[in-house]
C-alpha cells in the first residue's frame, strides 16, 4: 500500500516550511494585522491561492520525487479537503452560538489552524508506528473508516448541539468564564483571578471538534500512503486553505445536500481498500480517479437538486 517510503531529503520539508511559515506570517502581520471582516473576494483569493500552491506543490513532488507520490497527495489531499466541509459547519455552528464578532472569527480560525497542524503531527506519527509494528491496526483503521462511512450515509444531517457537548460542561465547570468579550483576548485578569473569555471558549471546542475530525480523516489518509511526508503535507495544505474555505462558504453549505453520501462512498472505498491491502492493491491512479469522480458527483449533483427546487419554488409563485 502507498509509496515506497522514499527518501525524503531536508529540501523538500524545508520548501514546505517556507511555503507554509512565509504565506501564514504574511496573513497574519500584513493582511490582517489589523483585524476585519473577511469579505467573500479575500476570502475566495485566499482559497484559491491555497489550492493554487497546493496543485504547484504536488507538481513539484511530481518531479523531483515519484510521480507515485504525487498521485497519493492529490488523493489525500482531496479526501481531506471534502471531509473539511463537516467541519466547517460546525465551526458555523459555534460562530453563531457564540455570537464570535466577524473581525474574531478570523483569529480564532488562524490560532485553530496552527494547534490543528502539531496535532496532525502528533497523530500521523502515533498512525503510522502502529501500522509499522502492528499489521492488524490496518483492519481495525479500515473498519473505523467504513463505521465513519455508515454513521455519515445514515445521519446525513446530524445536529450540533453546543449546551450538551462534553467539552463545554467540563469548561463551565473548571474555568472561571465571564460572559462579557475583551476585543481578540483568551484570558483577562478579574479581582487578579485569571478568567477566560467566551472567545476562549470557543476555541477549546473548535480544537476538540478537529480532534473528532481527525480520528476520521488520518485513518483515510494513510490508507492512501504510508509515507509520513505525503501524509502530512496534504494534511496541512487541506487545513491550511480550511479558514478561506469558510468564508467563501459560510453563507452556502446547505446547498451541498448530497456531499455526505459521496463523503460516504469515498470513506467505504479506503475502507475497503485498507482490508484488502494484503491481497490486492488497487492502484493510486484508479483510487484517484475514483475520489475525483465521486466527488464532483456529489457537488454537481447537489447543486443541480438545488436549482431545480429553486426554480420549482419559484413557478409556485
Amino acid at each position: 500500500m502507498g509509496t515506497a517510503m522514499l527518501t525524503i531529503t531536508a529540501e523538500f520539508w524545508l520548501a514546505f516550511v517556507l511555503i507554509v511559515g512565509g504565506l501564514m506570517a504574511v496573513d497574519l502581520f500584513v493582511v490582517h494585522r489589523n483585524p476585519h471582516e473577511v469579505k467573500p473576494r479575500e476570502a475566495l483569493f485566499w482559497a484559491g491561492l491555497w489550492v493554487a500552491l497546493a496543485i504547484l506543490f504536488n507538481i513539484g513532488i511530481a518531479i523531483w520525487y515519484s510521480r507515485q507520490g504525487a498521485v497519493e497527495f492529490f488523493s489525500a489531499y482531496l479526501i481531506e479537503l471534502s471531509l473539511s466541509v463537516d467541519n466547517l459547519f460546525v465551526f458555523l455552528v459555534i460562530f453563531r452560538y457564540f455570537r464570535i464578532a466577524p473581525d474574531l472569527q478570523h483569529r480564532l480560525l488562524f490560532v485553530g489552524v496552527l494547534s490543528a497542524l502539531v496535532m496532525r503531527a502528533l497523530f500521523i506519527m502515533v498512525g503510522l508506528a502502529l501500522l509499522e509494528r502492528f499489521h492488524w491496526m490496518t483492519y481495525v483503521f479500515g473498519l473505523i473508516l467504513i463505521l465513519t462511512a455508515l454513521r455519515l450515509l445514515l445521519k446525513p444531517s446530524e445536529e450540533v448541539e453546543i449546551e450538551r457537548n462534553l467539552v463545554m460542561r467540563i469548561a463551565r465547570r473548571f474555568l472561571r468564564i465571564t460572559p462579557v468579550y475583551h476585543g481578540g483576548h483568551f484570558f483577562i485578569r478579574q479581582h487578579g483571578r485569571l478568567v477566560a473569555t467566551p472567545l476562549f471558549i470557543a476555541l477549546i471546542l473548535i480544537e476538540s471538534t478537529d480532534l473528532l475530525f481527525a480520528l476520521d480523516s488520518i485513518p483515510a489518509a494513510l490508507a492512501i500512503s504510508r509515507d509520513p511526508f505525503i501524509v502530512y503535507t496534504s494534511n496541512a495544505f487541506a487545513i491550511l486553505g480550511l479558514r478561506s474555505f469558510f468564508f467563501v462558504l459560510a453563507g452556502m453549505m446547505n446547498r451541498f445536500v448530497y456531499l455526505h453520501y459521496g463523503l460516504a462512498v469515498i470513506l467505504s472505498f479506503v475502507g475497503v481498500k485498507m482490508l484488502l491491502a494484503s491481497v490486492y492493491k488497487i492502484p493510486p491512479g484508479a483510487s484517484l480517479g475514483f475520489i475525483a469522480s465521486v466527488l464532483l458527483t456529489s457537488v454537481v449533483f447537489s447543486l443541480l437538486v438545488r436549482r431545480e427546487t429553486n426554480d420549482e419554488s419559484n413557478g409556485d409563485r
